[in-house]
């Protein structure tokens, strides 16, 4: 099931670049979710919603330096 997001708050992610060119965005707020989605192309466009735990390993082996494709 898909949330309703059009009350979300997005926040940037911390590489993105600042500006308008390059932002991915998550949302908080949904327990067990987590609402991503590419505010470059789409902003208001779909999102998509990953499940709390994978969000958490993808975040952590970014931080290691894990390639990601």
């Amino acid at each position: 099931m898909t949330p309703d997001l059009t009350t979300a708050t997005w926040r940037k992610s911390s590489y993105s670049d600042g500006g308008d060119n390059n932002c991915v965005e998550v949302a908080h707020g949904y327990p067990d979710l987590i609402p991503v989605r590419d505010s470059k192309t789409a902003p208001q466009g779909p999102a998509l919603i990953f499940a709390a735990p994978a969000w958490a390993v993808f975040v952590a082996a970014v931080g290691a330096g894990a390639a990601v494709s």
